[in-house]
């Protein structure tokens, strides 16, 4: 039997083998939805599900639903991969004055502080930050099983192919759970 893959927030990178949801219309992006509202998929339609520097998107109240939307279309024990940027990485790039971990032109920022913030709100595209325990409380008042931290293209789950959308790997925390 086929795994079913569904790709959360594909933008312009729709990838062959899964079926790719985005929030606006774009070439290869197979179902247009926005996780603040239903999902339109059956319940337990997904083996996985990876969203890869979506839900900082995503109001800190709107968390746990979002969460739940995506749990609902999971099959039980289907799991979901999230890739995040880690606030506290960057905290801890700014505490030990290294520039050069911002993705920040000069042009746009120099101080350190200032780099920090605009990396942190993202050109003020970001709404909500994340660390590892709040990606962990979030996603069990969705209801999902433990959170773990898994590292860059590692995967604690049964489906080794899961990490093959992991990308930004110096900023990024990698978090799964299971339905």
């Amino acid at each position: 039997m086929a795994v079913t893959r569904l790709n959360i927030g594909c933008g312009k990178f729709p990838r062959p083998g899964w079926i790719n949801l985005d929030n606006k219309v774009r070439p290869g992006v197979d179902c247009v939805a926005d996780l603040r509202a239903a999902l339109p998929f059956t319940d337990a339609t997904f083996d996985y599900a990876v969203a890869i520097h979506v839900f900082p998107h995503i109001p800190l109240a709107g968390l746990a639903p979002a969460l739940a939307r995506v749990r609902r279309v999971l099959k039980p024990g289907g799991v979901l991969r999230l890739a995040l940027p880690d606030l506290e990485k960057a905290i801890e790039a700014y505490r030990r004055r290294d520039a050069g971990y911002f993705a920040v032109p000069d042009a746009q920022w120099q101080s350190l502080g200032a780099k920090l913030v605009a990396q942190i709100v993202w050109h003020n595209d970001v709404v909500t930050p994340f660390t590892f325990d709040l990606a962990a409380e979030a996603l069990a008042k969705a209801g999902y099983a433990g959170a773990t931290r898994c590292g860059f293209r590692e995967t604690r789950s049964r489906f080794p192919e899961i990490v093959a959308l992991d990308n930004r790997e110096r900023e990024s925390l990698f978090v799964e759970a299971v339905r």
